[in-house]
């Protein structure tokens, strides 16, 4: 399987799951909030805390707003009109270059989702590790090639998209000559039901496309997330807040400090636990041979000259010395000592 790189940061499927805490519009236009959610991710143990970067013009049309759409799966608190959340949310440029600044002088990684070409150029400028394409622009092809064009890693969530539109949005990539791509796969409903999740197809997309996949959560807790990893997600992409009670489009789906810091530390525990297809036998549990198995003993008094039968041998523990697998070795061998009832039996008690 191929692997790309974020910085110094080798991701791969079946390598640490990198951590990414979508902060997204949880920081409900609150820059000192948005601080205060970077020092938790950070502290929960994620590897990057994600934006989102628009302005009221370059993602909703005039229609859309006058039609005040409703961009919710669940019951999410609003406040007045979706013109006026788009706008409170909004980061200006200033404050992209802000939270970045802050989070370089906390280190913990930077990143955002540019929802226009200028805000991938405004993204590029203040250096971030690689760009993140939202589900719904994998079909905006000539987007994906411009932000490929900066020849920096690309995430791409699958949300909605067929089989053949994820190729195409791979193919415009590679057009540009950027095959740095990592693939989410995402449902993008908020939240989904169990049965529309299929996990399975992390191993569908990395079969498919032999490219790192990865797993976008819009799930409520950390099972799912955490299933994840053992199917070899390389990164999870999971929304955080600090209160799912705030108002807001997401709060209600996303992980709070605690089960962001399960899926932080679980999911390497986890990717750990995994590991190889070979089957080895750990130090520790050769050690643990000694104590846990058997060995053979006789089962009565018996004198030197004595011809062993099986009649004559049973297996208790320690597994220090003749394993019962070896009886047959054992069975018509005479004994060069004397050997009491329920001694353990030695090579070297044997002619």
């Amino acid at each position: 399987m191929k692997q790309v790189k974020f910085r110094d940061r080798e991701i791969g499927n079946f390598l640490d799951p990198y951590i990414i805490a979508e902060i997204g519009a949880n920081h409900n236009g609150d820059i000192e909030l948005a601080k205060k959610m970077i020092l938790s991710a950070k502290e929960a143990g994620a590897d990057c805390v994600k934006f989102q970067s628009w302005t009221p013009k370059s993602l909703i049309s005039r229609e859309e707003y006058e039609n005040n759409q409703v961009y919710n799966d669940s019951k999410k608190k609003h406040f007045g009109s979706l013109k006026e959340m788009v706008t409170k949310y909004a980061l200006t440029d200033a404050e992209h270059k802000e939270i970045k600044t802050f989070c370089d002088e906390n280190n913990i990684e930077f990143a955002s989702s540019p929802f226009s070409i200028e805000e991938a150029e405004l993204l590029n400028d203040l250096g971030v590790a690689f760009f993140k394409i939202a589900s719904m622009d994998i079909n905006y092809t000539d987007f994906l090639k411009a932000v490929a064009a900066y020849q920096k890693p690309m995430i791409i969530s699958t949300g909605m998209a067929t089989l053949a539109e994820i190729e195409t949005a791979i193919n415009a990539c590679k057009e540009v000559g950027n095959e740095q791509i990592v693939l989410l796969h995402c449902i993008s409903i908020y939240p989904p039901k169990y049965q529309d999740i299929h996990l399975n197809n992390i191993k569908m997309l990395q079969d498919a496309f032999d490219l790192p996949i990865g797993f976008s959560d819009h799930t409520i807790g950390t099972s799912i997330p955490l299933a994840s990893v053992a199917l070899g997600a390389c990164l999870i992409e999971k929304h955080f807040t600090l209160d799912k009670d705030l108002p807001g489009w997401d709060h209600e789906v996303s992980a709070n400090p605690d089960e962001l810091k399960v899926i932080c530390t679980e999911s390497k525990n986890i990717s750990k636990a995994l590991g190889n297809f070979k089957r080895t036998v750990s130090e520790a549990e050769e050690n643990k041979k000694l104590k846990f198995r058997r060995s053979l003993v006789v089962n009565r008094n018996l004198k030197k000259g004595h011809v062993l039968t099986k009649n004559d041998l049973s297996a208790k523990r320690p597994g220090t010395f003749i394993p019962p697998n070896e009886i047959e070795f054992v069975v018509g061998r005479t004994l060069n000592r004397d050997i009491g009832d329920d001694d353990l039996l030695k090579w070297n008690d044997l002619l």
